[in-house]
C-alpha cells in the first residue's frame, strides 16, 4: 500500500512539474508575442518611415550590407546577414571586436552598415561607427534608444519599441532578440520584393538539401529519350503492357500521328479494364484521355504538389504537346525533395 501511495505522489509531482513547464512556455510565448505586436504597431506609426528609408539606403548602395552587433545582438545579426544574402541582398556579418583588430578592412565604400544594439551604447561598436563616419559609409542603427550614441550617430534609426523580456527577471534578452530578428527578416523580405527576387533566383543560391531540390526543375530529374514509355494510337494492349514493363514507370503514354500526347495507361487502368480479351484490345479503348502533364521548366515543388494532389507516381513532361520526358516520385525521393 505504501509503495502505491508513493508512486501516486511521484506521478502527481511529475504532472505538476510538467504543467509548470507548459505554463512557463506559454508565458514566454505571450511575452514575446506582445513584443511582436508592439513592433507591428510601431511600424504602422513612426517606425514605418525609418524602415522605408533603411530599405532605400540599402537599395541605393552598390556594395553589401555589413551587419554587426555584440552578444545576443551579434547572434541575431549573423542570422539577418544570412537571410539577406540568401534572398538576393549581398550581406555579411562583421564582429565589432574583430573589426577593431583589422576586420574594418572588410568594409568598403558603397557598403551599408546595419548595427544592432538594444541599448545603443555598446562600446565595441564605437570604432566601427567612427569608421563609417570617416569614410561616409551608410549606417543604419537598430536600437531601442534613438537618443543613444549609436542612434544619434546613424543615418537611419530603426527604433524598437520597449517591451518586457520573457525572462521573469526582465534581464535575459528574449523578447528583445526576437524583435530584432523579426525586424531584420522584414528588411530582408522588403528588399527581396523590391528586387523582384524569384523562386528560381532563390534556387540558384540554395542548390543543396531538400530546399535546393524543390527549387530545381523537372528537366533536372526527368528521364528522356528511349527511357520514356510511349506507344502510338492503334497499338495492341499486349505491346503496350510490354512497353510499360520494360520501362518500369508503371504507365505508358499514348501519342497521335504528329507525336502529341493524347492519353496515358497506368497500372490502375489495367485493373479497371481487366477482361479476357484485354491483350487484344487497342490502347485507345483503355487509355485515360488528356492526361495531366508538367513542363520541363516547372519547379519540382510545383510538380510534387501535383503528384500528391492527383495521387499518382509519374507525370509526363511535354513541350508543344509532345512528350519529352517522364518524372517519377522515386526520382524525387532519391534527390531528397519528397
Amino acid at each position: 500500500m505504501a509503495k502505491s501511495v508513493a508512486k501516486a505522489q511521484a506521478a502527481d509531482m511529475r504532472s505538476e512539474q510538467a504543467q509548470a513547464a507548459i505554463d512557463c512556455a506559454l508565458r514566454t510565448l505571450e511575452a514575446e508575442g506582445s513584443g511582436i505586436d508592439a513592433l507591428a504597431a510601431s511600424l504602422r506609426d513612426g517606425l514605418g518611415n525609418a524602415f522605408a528609408a533603411a530599405v532605400e539606403l540599402i537599395r541605393a548602395a552598390p556594395g553589401r550590407v555589413i551587419v554587426t552587433g555584440m552578444g545576443k545582438s551579434g547572434h541575431v545579426g549573423h542570422k539577418i546577414a544570412s537571410t539577406m544574402a540568401s534572398t538576393g541582398t549581398p550581406a555579411m556579418f562583421v564582429h565589432p571586436a574583430e573589426a577593431s583588430h583589422g576586420d574594418l578592412g572588410m568594409i568598403a565604400k558603397g557598403d551599408v552598415i546595419l548595427a544592432l544594439s538594444w541599448s545603443g551604447e555598446t562600446a565595441e561598436l564605437k570604432n566601427l561607427t567612427d569608421y563609417s563616419r570617416r569614410f561616409r559609409i551608410g549606417l543604419i542603427a537598430m536600437t531601442a534608444n534613438a537618443a543613444s550614441t549609436l542612434g544619434t550617430t546613424a543615418d537611419v534609426v530603426l527604433t524598437l519599441p520597449q517591451a518586457r523580456e520573457a525572462c521573469p527577471h526582465n534581464l535575459a534578452p528574449t523578447t528583445s532578440s526576437l524583435m530584432q530578428l523579426a525586424l531584420g527578416d522584414a528588411l530582408a523580405i522588403a528588399l527581396l520584393e523590391s528586387h523582384g527576387f524569384t523562386a528560381l533566383d532563390f534556387g540558384m543560391l540554395h542548390p543543396g538539401g531538400k530546399l535546393g531540390a524543390l527549387l530545381k526543375t523537372v528537366s533536372d530529374f526527368m528521364h528522356s529519350g528511349e527511357a520514356v514509355p510511349l506507344a502510338p494510337l492503334g497499338t495492341a494492349m499486349s505491346d503496350a503492357i510490354l512497353q510499360m514493363s520494360a520501362k518500369g514507370f508503371g504507365c505508358v503514354g499514348i501519342t497521335d500521328g504528329p507525336g502529341k500526347l493524347v492519353g496515358i495507361i497506368t497500372d490502375g487502368d489495367l485493373r479497371r479494364h481487366m477482361r479476357n480479351d484485354l491483350l487484344n484490345a487497342r490502347v485507345e479503348e483503355v487509355m485515360t484521355k488528356a492526361p495531366k502533364t508538367v513542363r520541363p521548366d516547372q519547379l519540382i515543388s510545383e510538380t510534387l504538389d501535383l503528384l500528391n494532389a492527383m495521387k499518382v507516381t509519374a507525370l509526363f513532361a511535354v513541350e508543344d504537346g509532345k512528350p519529352v520526358g517522364i518524372i517519377h516520385v522515386h526520382d524525387l525521393l532519391r534527390a531528397g525533395a519528397a
